[in-house]
């Protein structure tokens, strides 16, 4: 078997996928690229035996077609140094001996039996559909992954909750202390439906999407779901269980409402919460008419720090404190402007909105508090 391909092309689309591939496998195979040649498209694949992602581009020659396992770590070391040219590959299939011919030598390595690779799982004929514009689940998932758990306990934290309507599609994401629900208006089911997507598939299409076009076509079933994109395609394991009704612990009554600009508001945190304890990292935030008094303080140290902001505010004064880098991470994935307060009480939770949605959005983040000593 023989073909010439693009290196840089090649090495791109073997860059994309290897990062599915852990640094210790329980299978010695899926230290391996597998690809695959028919009628002049070149197949690659690699997995983690839970989630696999293919890709694929067309040679400029070939001769024969086959199927080959190769060392990621070996094909990809060797494939960065070569500037764009085109690699002629070499394959015996009866030794799997692999020959790659370059402009000014060649490389000679051993091949592995791709009969060993594992096959993706197919899905049940009870699969579900939904397509979804790469921007709008791109939009989704960043807004989201920061927010998941990583508890053994409570498994279906770990993991983005899609939860599909006729009429919207909401992205969820908690780890107890946090919460985002980002719903879109722009993308819908045909019927009542919802899975649990891994973090490390999440992570994945995170980076993949951004070069992505068109739409992303999702098919799920209670086990796998399988989402084809323009040039990629991933079939990952999803989280099985029951996800908690997120919907119930968002505060519906928050008299106490305030508007501040976002950017002034993280830099201040950043800067106050360098004088908080590190064990708790508490920021106290003190709301009264038209001003918001951020206060940190370390007694181990003796250190403390305030500074006030002014905002809009018009409630009586109340005082709530957070975990400052639980409230930096909110604050930076929302990208509006200005952003919106809602609190209750200092027991209950506070609920962060932007004050301009994005359009047919709607994005909802809420923080736990921490209890204030005085």
């Amino acid at each position: 078997m023989k073909f010439i391909v693009s290196s840089t092309g090649l090495f791109s689309h073997l860059q994309a996928i290897s990062r599915i591939i852990n640094s210790k496998n329980s299978l010695p195979i899926l230290d391996c690229f597998l690809m695959e040649l028919t009628d002049g498209t070149l197949s690659l694949t690699a997995s983690d035996s839970e989630t696999t992602l293919s890709t694929s581009l067309e040679v400029n020659e070939s001769d024969g077609d086959g199927r080959f396992a190769v060392s990621s770590k070996t094909i990809l070391e060797a494939l960065k140094e070569i500037p764009e040219q085109p690699l002629t590959f070499l394959v015996n299939t009866e030794n799997l001996e692999i020959t790659v011919q370059y402009q000014n030598g060649k490389y000679s390595l051993m091949g592995q039996n791709a009969d060993e690779y594992p096959q993706a799982p197919a899905l049940g004929a009870n699969a579900v559909h939904v397509t979804m514009g790469a921007p709008v689940m791109l939009a989704g998932i960043n807004r989201s992954l920061f927010a998941t758990a990583d508890d053994e306990l409570r498994p279906v934290m770990n993991g983005i909750y899609f939860d599909i309507t006729t009429e919207d599609i909401t992205f969820v994401a908690s780890d107890g202390h946090k919460l985002v629900r980002n719903k879109t208006f722009v993308a819908h089911g045909d019927e009542k439906a919802a899975f649990i997507l891994p973090k490390k598939p999440a992570t994945l299409l995170k980076n993949l999407l951004p070069k992505e076009q068109g739409d992303v076509q999702i098919d799920f079933d209670d086990r796998n779901a399988t989402f084809t994109l323009e040039n990629y395609s991933m079939i990952c394991r999803l989280i099985e269980g029951r996800y908690p009704n997120y919907n119930s612990v968002i505060p519906q009554d928050n008299p106490h409402k305030a508007t501040i600009d976002r950017m002034t508001l993280i830099s201040a945190l950043r800067r106050v919460s360098v004088f908080s304890s590190q064990a708790s990292s508490l920021i106290k935030l003190r709301l009264s008419e038209n001003q918001i008094q951020i206060s940190a303080q370390d007694i181990d140290f003796s250190t403390s720090a305030e500074e006030t902001l002014t905002c809009q505010y018009t409630g009586s004064p109340m005082s709530i404190g957070f975990k400052s880098t639980f409230l930096i991470d909110i604050l930076n994935n929302i990208s509006a402007q200005e952003i919106l307060f809602e609190l209750a009480d200092p027991s209950r939770a506070g609920v962060i909105v932007p004050v301009e949605q994005e359009e047919n959005e709607d994005l909802l983040m809420l923080l736990m508090p921490m209890m204030l000593n005085d």
